[in-house]
């Protein structure tokens, strides 16, 4: 069996090339964008916007247009069709099926073979790669370690050959080089079931007596089937059923609210957590350093980076910056260009550098996931950032919370409402209330400002939710797994009134 040495050999020229981002990032990035645009300029796209003309990042900002995913739909859809040449060189066989949310509309992100291996794989790979240097003394392979790989499932793909759509997780897994696969479990047989629920069930069961080392998946799924593995097998913890695991690579949706679930979980100093950024566009980042909660910007995958200030973002000609033109402390919106056929796609998220050379950053939310009703531009960072506060000072712990604004009630109040799914509900609701108000105020002036005397808004509402109220909101929707996760802030009621609705 493949032992953690030669793991760790074979990962040094890797390691040594992304200490290498401290001093080269400018020139690292244009290379790729040079790559991208050389390798399409014969698709449809590329012909329609002159890529045999684009001989630097200024020709590539003024020939090509910022674009959503409204923008590439119809693109998408013939490419899905079996159409080649369109976003990127030949026939792209492998769709992401990704909302970034619980909306019901579905987007199809295209999943090329180059951007499997260039980005998604190279993002596993440096996973790794990091956590090992970071970790001299790992011992994660050995003994025949394994790792519990949570996935989402696939289907195929309007029936064409070897064509697949479905969770992005689903796809990796699929397409795995066989040595992984000698690495993971649950078998592959197990991990593309569709319905969550039995998924859960037979990869507890499959699992109680391998050595797990290490896990990798979205927080709140992977809780879900680590409490169902331990409820089957009568352990008190994890570290009685797995007393070699060591390390959860995860991303998808923030940790925070799930860290001391986790610690309750896993009992152990020896522990690890390394957080990553993922999704169906890409993999865009690394924990590099586990007393640094901000992950490095990974910038020699198949991805070149823009970034429009929050400050300008929905403007008619906001600025557009490449990633050297970046400020640290800005909030901004990320835009990327990658090997999937991505044009200068506003992907969703939003982004604060805390350094640069090399960048590291956290994320701050999403460009859609918000409450900015009454002026507060209230972000989920803040969110997190005051629910831990509360958390902390109260020794409640937190299941999920989507919040929402009420715009008026029957008294003329306006004010932030939040259903929060408590573990361990606070000693006392009211003071757990005013102390996740106070912390915002604290961290964000604009909500402090509008909280003023109660004049526009008033104090906020917390509303305790049943026990799986988001499971079961989720499971209606068809979104269990996978990466759907429960959209955090809302500028509209439509997620909340559906979530007061059955919470009885």
């Amino acid at each position: 069996m493949i032992q953690t040495s030669v793991i760790r050999l074979f990962l040094l020229p890797r390691t040594q090339k992304i200490n290498d981002y401290a001093d080269k990032s400018e020139a690292i990035q244009n290379k790729v964008l040079r790559r991208l645009v050389a390798a399409s300029e014969r698709t449809e796209w590329g012909r329609k916007y002159g890529y045999a003309q684009c001989d630097s990042y200024e020709d590539f900002a003024s020939h090509v247009p910022i674009s959503d995913y409204d923008g590439l739909k119809d693109y998408i859809e013939r490419m899905r069709h079996g159409e080649k040449d369109i976003l990127w060189p030949g026939q792209v066989k492998w769709y992401a099926k990704s909302s970034g949310t619980t909306n019901d509309k579905s987007k199809f992100i295209p999943v090329s073979a180059e951007g499997l291996r260039d980005t998604h794989y190279q993002g596993g790979t440096d996973c790794v790669a990091i956590y090992l240097q970071n970790n001299p003394d790992s011992c994660f392979a050995d003994s025949q370690g394994k790792a519990l790989i949570l996935g989402g499932s696939h289907a195929p793909n309007y029936n064409l050959p070897q064509s697949l759509v479905g969770d992005l997780s689903a796809i990796l897994i699929e397409n795995v080089n066989p040595i992984v696969n000698l690495m993971r479990v649950p078998d592959k047989s197990i991990a593309l079931i569709s319905d969550f629920e039995e998924k859960m069930d037979r990869i507890a069961h499959a699992v109680k007596d391998v050595n797990v080392t290490n896990i990798s998946g979205v927080p709140s799924w992977m809780l879900a089937v680590l409490k169902h593995t331990l409820d089957i097998t009568g352990k008190s913890n994890l570290c009685e059923l797995w007393p070699n695991l060591e390390v959860f690579f995860h991303g998808g949706v923030a940790f925070t609210p799930y860290r001391e679930q986790y610690k309750k979980l896993i009992p152990s100093e020896k522990m690890h957590y390394e957080e990553t950024y993922n999704a169906s566009e890409g993999f865009f980042g690394i924990q590099d350093d586990p007393s640094d909660p901000a992950m490095r910007l990974m910038i020699d995958y198949g991805i070149f980076y823009e970034f429009i200030p929050m400050s300008e973002f929905g403007k008619e000609n906001p600025t557009i910056v490449p990633l050297w033109g970046v400020e640290t402390g800005k909030n901004y919106a990320m835009v990327i260009s990658t090997s999937c056929g991505l044009w200068r796609y506003v992907l969703g998220d939003t982004v604060r550098f805390t350094q640069k050379e090399p960048y590291k950053f956290v994320i701050t939310g999403r460009t859609k996931h918000f409450i900015n009703a009454f002026g507060e531009e209230l972000i989920v960072d803040n969110a997190e950032k005051g629910l831990q506060h509360a958390c902390e000072a109260t020794g409640a712990h937190i299941l999920e919370y989507t919040a929402a604004p009420v715009f008026m009630d029957g008294n003329g109040k306006c004010r932030h409402q939040w259903v929060i799914e408590f573990d361990v509900l606070p000693p006392d609701l009211k003071q757990f209330a005013e102390l996740l108000d106070k912390s915002l105020q604290e961290i964000n002036s604009d909500y402090e400002a509008k909280r003023y005397k109660d004049i526009t808004l008033q104090s906020l509402e917390i509303i305790p939710a049943r026990k799986g109220l988001f499971h079961d909101w989720l499971k209606e929707k068809g979104k269990l797994g996978g990466q759907h996760k429960v959209p955090r802030l809302s500028n509209t009621r439509q997620y909340i009134d559906e979530l007061l609705a059955m919470n009885n």
